[in-house]
């Protein structure tokens, strides 16, 4: 099989990946999209961190999903951001500007950016998350995330231009194969 690239910008890349990561932590579908709309939104946080923020677990996860009253935001830490959630009658749903945001909407907007590929990439993706357990891509899915990132052409600015998205590079880095550097 020949090597898999796809055009595309930085944003649907970190929105699916952070998805992926979400389900895998033990977010449901709907949840998971959510936050990986709001992770591509968001930047890293830096030292200035809320004790209350949480870090993502089943067993933390299905606690909030129980004990958070309707309407109340706890931040989730996901891929070194503090994402901003709230419980609705629908689930726990990460926030935009105070506004839940809608799954659907996410996953309209990844079945655009991606076409034809989105099936391939997401199973890409869902690899290199299972390749490890659950604390661990916690920890580094950020740093993953900078290791398939959409390579961009120097001197342009690296969120809004489109790049190449190696889908075998994060295959690679799901198996523990090796990978190559690309100039």
């Amino acid at each position: 099989m020949g090597r898999k690239t796809i055009r595309i910008n930085r944003a649907p890349v970190l929105t699916l990946w952070a998805s992926v990561v979400a389900r895998r932590l033990g977010f449901e579908r709907d949840e998971a999209l959510t936050l990986g709309r709001a992770v591509a939104s968001l930047g890293p946080y830096g030292a200035d961190v809320s004790p209350l923020l949480i870090t993502p677990s089943r067993k933390a996860i299905k606690e909030r999903r129980r004990g958070l009253k309707a309407g109340k935001r706890v931040e989730v830490d996901l891929l070194q951001r503090a994402v901003p959630v709230v419980r609705t009658r629908a689930g726990l749903r990460a926030l935009n500007r105070d506004r839940p945001i809608a799954p659907d909407v996410v996953e309209q907007y990844l079945e655009i950016k991606f076409g034809d590929a989105l099936k391939l990439v997401r199973n890409a993706m869902k690899r290199l998350a299972r390749s490890m357990s659950a604390p661990e891509i916690a920890a580094q899915a950020d740093d993953l995330y900078a290791k398939f990132r959409p390579k961009v052409p120097k001197g342009e600015p690296g969120w809004g231009a489109e790049g190449k998205l190696d889908v075998d590079r994060i295959e690679r880095l799901g198996t523990g194969r090796p990978t190559r550097r690309r100039a």
